[in-house]
């Protein structure tokens, strides 16, 4: 696979990271991509093209990392919210 093609779609996802405030998991449905594949772009790839850019996408992505437990536990309080309403 040809190298320019990595690291321009490295800077794009890193881009939409940092303009969506995009988790992991959203930047890789968008992209057509897998999880490991955003993370490898972000964590290792974009470093020696863009480090300032790295720095602001990988600092996102420290943040939602801290962030996960708390949208899971939200995520199944309304399943269950849900659940109880309709029955």
């Amino acid at each position: 696979m040809n190298d320019l093609y990595i690291y321009d779609r490295a800077k794009d996802i890193a881009n939409y990271i940092v303009a969506n405030n995009a988790t992991v998991r959203s930047a890789a449905k968008v992209f057509g991509v897998s999880k490991s594949t955003v993370h490898k772009d972000i964590t290792e790839r974009l470093g020696t093209v863009d480090a300032a850019l790295a720095k602001r996408a990988k600092k996102i992505l420290d943040q939602n990392k801290a962030e996960r437990h708390i949208r899971g536990g939200e995520a199944t309080r309304k399943k269950y919210a849900s659940k109880k309403a309709n029955v």
